[in-house]
């Protein structure tokens, strides 16, 4: 299998995985047939795999510059992930069922949580991730990688925003006026500090802590230093 055809294969497989399951309703037979838990984990685990194939896949196919590397670029991932790190972490099992990740329960317009800062954030951190890497690798294969990921992860929030409008109908502008793409007004907010900073900053710490490990552990698993040179 020639590089080219290894990571176009990689990548049809990873997009469709993603795709295909929201076909003729068939995620909704596979969870009532399996089970959400063993669904989900299933699935998970599918997506891990195919995603470790597209990065690695990427690597190995051939390589055509469509523009340098300069110095400077690298600063922005680095500047950039700690953040996504954050909204990861944050955004785990957010109280807000219309996003990626979002946990099962309804939505309380009283008590948004983390939505309040943004009702997207594995989305957020998925496009600050692919972006700032995108801007570094300029060669074609890893500008397709990671143009891929940026744009599916800016696409997919007017599309989980028009699912929460035609879901909530009359419930729906409670629900936009108390979350927000990304904010940082709930932070000046006494009756929201008071109610999530403890818990949203044990989960910004483990989010750095997991940055830093991932930091100094991509030159092993990845091959390739991020630190700017």
């Amino acid at each position: 299998m020639t590089g080219w055809t290894e990571y176009a294969l990689a990548l049809v497989l990873f997009m469709g995985s993603h795709f295909l399951p929201r076909l003729g309703g068939l995620r909704e037979v596979l969870i009532a047939r399996l089970g959400r838990s063993v669904y989900f984990s299933a699935y998970g685990l599918l997506s891990l795999a195919l995603l470790v194939w597209v990065i690695v896949a990427a690597g190995r196919a051939p390589y055509l510059e469509l523009w340098p590397q300069l110095p400077w670029m690298r600063w922005l991932p680095n500047l950039a992930m700690p953040l996504a790190a954050i909204l990861v972490t944050c955004g785990a099992g957010l109280p807000n069922p219309f996003t990626l990740g979002g946990g099962r329960t309804r939505f309380d317009p009283a008590a948004p949580g983390f939505a309040a800062v943004s009702r997207h954030p594995l989305f957020l951190a998925l496009a600050l991730w692919a972006g700032t890497h995108l801007v570094v690798n300029g060669d074609l294969a890893h500008v397709i990688l990671f143009g891929s990921f940026a744009g599916m992860a800016l696409a997919a929030i007017p599309a989980f925003d028009a699912r929460a409008r035609r879901s909530l109908g009359a419930e729906a502008p409670a629900f936009f006026d108390a979350t927000a793409i990304f904010s940082l007004a709930p932070l000046a907010r006494r009756d929201w500090r008071r109610a999530n900073l403890r818990g949203v900053g044990l989960r910004a710490g483990l989010g750095l802590g997991l940055w830093f490990a991932a930091l100094h552990l991509h030159a092993l698993v990845i091959g390739v230093s991020p630190f700017p040179v």
